[in-house]
């Protein structure tokens, strides 16, 4: 079983000498690129950058206890992820970001929805990463968290 991290400190701690310097470069990335109002945080047991309760008092629907997630950063077992609502949830965004990692010639991009996946760490596009950290501010990340989570009309209703 593996132990309950409990800090931001205890994540980094816990990494591999060849990961815990890739895991710092790109906190300090996400950080010094974020808008303001987003913080850091422990987030499902990664490190999480997360829209606060005083910004956004709902917090997130399946648990409203816990902030609006918006990006996760973690050392998996074969790879570094970079978890991006942004990325899951605007096309465009998407878009932008793929065309922007094509033009830099790296091998092809391993994403899922949210997750864009880097096996190797030499690939990483820290520059462009801190670009699309600079896209979404708190309140654009809200506002297309809210048009996604809203109820969607019943069809039936409509033709009364």
């Amino acid at each position: 079983m593996t132990p309950k991290i409990e800090s931001l400190e205890a994540y980094v701690a816990q990494l591999s000498p060849e990961r815990k310097p890739v895991i710092e470069h790109l906190r300090k990335i996400i950080l010094k690129n974020l808008p303001n109002g987003f913080e850091e945080t422990l987030s499902y047991g990664m490190i999480g950058y997360v829209v606060p309760h005083k910004l956004y008092p709902n917090g997130y629907h399946c648990d409203p206890k816990l902030p609006l997630p918006f990006i996760n950063l973690a050392s998996q077992k074969n790879y570094i992820a970079i978890y991006h609502m942004g990325i899951y949830s605007n096309e465009k965004l998407l878009n932008w970001f793929k065309k922007e990692y094509e033009k830099l010639g790296l091998k092809k991009l391993n994403r899922g929805k949210s997750c864009i996946r880097f096996k190797k760490t030499n690939e990483i596009p820290y520059e462009l990463i801190g670009k699309l950290c600079e896209k979404m501010t708190p309140s654009d990340w809200i506002d297309c968290y809210e048009r996604a989570i809203k109820p969607k009309k019943n069809k039936v209703l409509e033709f009364l």
